[in-house]
């Protein structure tokens, strides 16, 4: 058994509901043929994931008349309006995300900066949906959170203005900095209730 197909059964018996497709294109197709008429959600959010955005779905949702689309993401918007938007967030019919890691034994593993993305995960919106590539798989617990410290620094890249320790190194040093991007884990090993979250375990490699 592949680790693909291992982590898919493991996914399963976790309750958690996948689709496993060949690539992006194939994401974006079962999720709006399959995932979103099943839902049919009147409102919308995400948390910051490179995977999710690539494959277009995000960018489709915010064009649709009948959505209202909560950004949490807008440049424009003062900090107090980002964190009340975020709050709206969690109480969607459907969130998008992404996962730092998946193991083969069926657990979702993720580390955020302030919160509102795991937050949307374990509770508030009616239904989540993680795009997560083949990429993201290990073996194990102690694997993916190993994965999920290696990959920190590059996230912190994508923010230069938080001028962070790991951003200079380019390694995790475990830093105490009031911007540290690193602060809560979420350890999700099942889905409740079951089918509540839906993922899309695409073959190809998608974000970091």
């Amino acid at each position: 058994m592949t680790d693909i197909s291992k982590t898919i059964s493991s996914l399963k018996k976790n309750n958690f509901d996948v689709y496993h497709v060949k690539n992006k294109k194939e994401a974006k197709e079962i999720f709006f043929k399959e995932i979103f008429p099943e839902i049919n959600p009147k409102t919308v959010s995400y948390g910051d994931s490179l995977s999710a955005e690539s494959t277009g779905i995000l960018e489709d949702l915010k064009k649709m008349e009948g959505i209202n689309f909560i950004e949490t993401f807008d440049e424009n918007a003062t900090q107090k309006e980002q964190i009340q938007a975020s709050k709206d967030a969690l109480h969607v019919d459907l969130f998008i995300a992404g996962s730092n890691a998946v193991t083969t034994t069926g657990l979702l593993v993720n580390l955020d900066m302030v919160g509102n993305r795991i937050a949307g995960i374990v509770f508030g919106p009616r239904r989540v949906v993680l795009v997560i590539g083949k990429n993201k798989i290990t073996e194990n617990l102690e694997g993916a959170m190993e994965r999920v410290r290696s990959i920190a620094p590059k996230n912190a890249a994508r923010h230069p203005e938080l001028n962070l320790p790991c951003q200079k190194t380019g390694e995790c040093i475990d830093c105490s900095s009031p911007k540290r991007i690193c602060n809560s884990w979420l350890i999700s090993e099942k889905s409740y209730p079951k089918g509540r979250i839906k993922i899309i375990l695409v073959e190809g490699d998608l974000g970091l």
